[in-house]
């Protein structure tokens, strides 16, 4: 079987929602400053905003370079071509996936229509697809050492107040 080496360190789709947003463009500053330590990459973005009267916004942004992006799609699209119908539709899978991305951008702002119909007037969301670049060099160390992935998972603030409540018998386990 045709080994696929993946291009990029471990990715996160992270949604966001604004109530009454007030964008001074420090988010895209931290996302700039991150970036340029290498630390994380923006693979795509989108931002959705809808003002009081329902007018929409969309904004698309990514770090990619078109190349990269194509490069990205061959990828993902030869491991669900490869899950769908092995190595014939790993090849033509990767086909595929290099011209979804051909634009550069995973999220189309044309095809927004259900980030536009979910969020209300005076709102704005974001769906962004960010690479963990600081993780690569540790990826590598494992895998050079045969390690091999497991499980992962992110713990967020409620899940250890939930650990809490379970702890004090507060919810039935």
């Amino acid at each position: 079987m045709t080994s696929i080496r993946n291009p990029l360190g471990p990715t996160q789709i992270i949604v966001i929602g604004f109530d009454d947003p007030r964008f001074d463009g420090s988010i895209l500053a931290e996302l700039d400053r991150l970036r340029d330590a290498d630390v994380v990459r923006l693979v795509d973005m989108i931002l959705v905003s809808k003002d009081d009267d329902g007018h929409v916004d969309r904004i698309v942004r990514s770090d990619l370079t078109p190349d990269e992006a194509q490069r990205l799609g061959a990828f993902a699209g030869a491991l669900i071509g490869l899950g769908w119908d092995g190595e014939d539709g790993m090849e033509a899978g990767a086909v595929l996936g290099e011209a979804v991305m051909e634009d550069g951008h995973l999220f189309d702002d044309r095809e927004s229509w259900y980030v536009d119909d979910k969020i209300p007037a005076g709102s704005a969301a974001a769906i962004a697809l960010i690479e963990h670049r600081w993780a690569i060099p540790l990826r590598e160390a494992i895998e050079s050492s045969n390690g091999f992935h497991l499980a992962d998972a992110w713990i967020h603030p409620v899940d250890l107040v939930a650990v809490g409540l379970l702890a004090a018998g507060e919810v039935p386990a």
